[in-house]
């Protein structure tokens, strides 16, 4: 199972806090997971996590590309920081 939080303004954008997904080797890779998650929720969904600078982490370490997915695993995206 893959545990997929989501957070702060990302999370009231997608109206879920988060997701309880059974493993699938298909998604092994966070770039695959995002990519399907965009494609199988809908546009907005889409438009959301196709967002460059979007953070992602995986078991609250955060990572910069893509990383390798293991069943268990914890999963969570984070809108781009902003602000001064």
């Amino acid at each position: 199972m893959l545990k997929v939080l989501f957070f702060a303004r990302l999370r009231e954008e997608l109206d879920c806090p988060g997701l309880e997904l059974p493993w699938d080797p298909a998604l092994a890779d966070l770039d695959a997971l995002q990519d399907w998650l965009g494609a199988t929720r809908g546009e907005r969904w889409r438009e959301l996590l196709a967002q460059d600078n979007l953070v992602r982490a995986r078991n609250q370490s955060v990572v910069n590309g893509n990383c390798a997915l293991h069943d268990g695993d914890e999963v969570a995206f984070f809108p781009p920081v902003t602000g001064g």
